[in-house]
């Protein structure tokens, strides 16, 4: 009897106790189902879609945008305050004709007479008296016979060097006296002029060309080291030594 008395308050606490444990349960999970219901209604009446991102960003631009030069505007006004149009005035330009200098035809004439220059006449009849013993050299009247000196130690290097080699009498010439002609131009105080040896014609013309040339100041056979007996070295006379 004692026994069936226990066993039946057992099963009472038993059953209370799982009741309330339930009651517990269902209570926690009511409340976090209340927690989740509220936690999604604020996180949606945060959300905002990038459409309307982009509409506010250009409602702010577009206010900014005219709001700003009006505000410029108003500031321009108050400081400069009230101006008077302006009329604006017809200017018209009138072309002025002038004629210059450097027509055609002067420019032949110009170009003809440097080419007259260049092409200095040389003659072959002429004999000057130069030495015929020892080193080719020549010292103009006036000019100090140093100079000379100076050539052949070679105190002077050459600004323009000429290689006649392969050239006949007339070709020789013409471009000796375009050498000449370039000195001025170019400013070369020294020159050298390469006739080479062979059969002693152009070596024994070159000299008696540069005796007839205004110019030419002095010359000497050159040194070894700009060609020896081979070649001649002319000091010029320039005539704009500043220009």
């Amino acid at each position: 009897m004692k026994n069936k008395v226990l066993k039946s308050t057992l099963q009472s606490a038993l059953k209370t106790e799982f009741s309330s444990i339930k009651a517990k349960l269902r209570a926690n999970i009511e409340k976090n189902q209340s927690k989740q219901s509220s936690q999604k209604k604020h996180d949606d009446s945060l959300a905002i879609t990038d459409g309307e991102i982009q509409e506010k960003f250009s409602e702010c631009v577009s206010e900014n945008m005219i709001e700003k030069p009006i505000a410029e505007k108003k500031v321009f006004i108050d400081t400069i305050g009230q101006v008077k149009p302006m009329v604006n005035d017809t200017v018209r330009l009138i072309k002025s004709v002038h004629k210059s200098n450097t027509s055609p035809k002067n420019d032949q004439a110009y170009n003809k007479a440097n080419k007259a220059i260049a092409q200095f006449h040389f003659s072959d009849e002429f004999e000057p008296d130069l030495n015929k013993q020892g080193p080719m050299k020549y010292v103009r009247e006036g000019v100090d016979s140093f100079e000379v000196k100076n050539l052949r130690r070679g105190h002077y290097r050459p600004d323009l060097i000429l290689d006649l080699h392969g050239l006949d009498q007339h070709q020789a010439k013409k471009e000796l006296a375009a050498l000449l002609f370039a000195c001025q131009k170019e400013h070369a105080q020294c020159i050298c002029v390469v006739h080479g040896i062979g059969s002693h014609i152009l070596k024994n013309k070159v000299p008696h060309w540069l005796v007839q040339h205004p110019d030419v100041m002095a010359f000497h056979q050159a040194p070894l080291e700009w060609g020896g007996n081979g070649a001649v070295l002319a000091l010029i006379e320039l005539k704009d030594k500043f220009s």
